[in-house]
């Protein structure tokens, strides 16, 4: 039940928006257990973002996942996510930040749902 909210300094199409979480589909796949079908995508655009004293195109992504992700499957989809967002909207890998909240507990359906070991 992966979140990925983008913000972006950008202009983003809908083409674009939709090129993103395409690619965002198949990209999930890094982290074992996370498919397309339980994938939501939040793309911002226009936002007033600034990093290193500029507003150069530059984005911030927040991933929400329930559950655990090791640290090597995180390394690759932050490749992955950074990969697609210069391919996409030609935002340098160097200009984007990838935050993660991995949590227990995640609200679906009218219930929660909790990870219990």
């Amino acid at each position: 039940m992966p979140f990925i909210h983008i913000k972006t300094n950008k202009k983003v199409t809908a083409e674009q928006a939709h090129c993103i979480k395409s690619h965002l589909d198949l990209a999930i796949a890094a982290i074992p257990g996370k498919t397309a079908d339980w994938l939501m995508v939040e793309v911002e655009e226009n936002c007033n973002l600034f990093f290193r004293n500029s507003n150069d195109p530059a984005a911030m992504v927040e991933v929400s996942l329930y559950g655990k992700a090791s640290e090597n499957a995180l390394s690759v989809f932050t490749s992955n996510i950074t990969g697609i967002l210069l391919d996409v909207l030609s935002i340098s890998t160097d200009r984007t930040y990838v935050s993660y909240a991995l949590t227990e507990h995640w609200g679906w359906n009218l219930s929660l749902i909790h990870i219990s070991e």
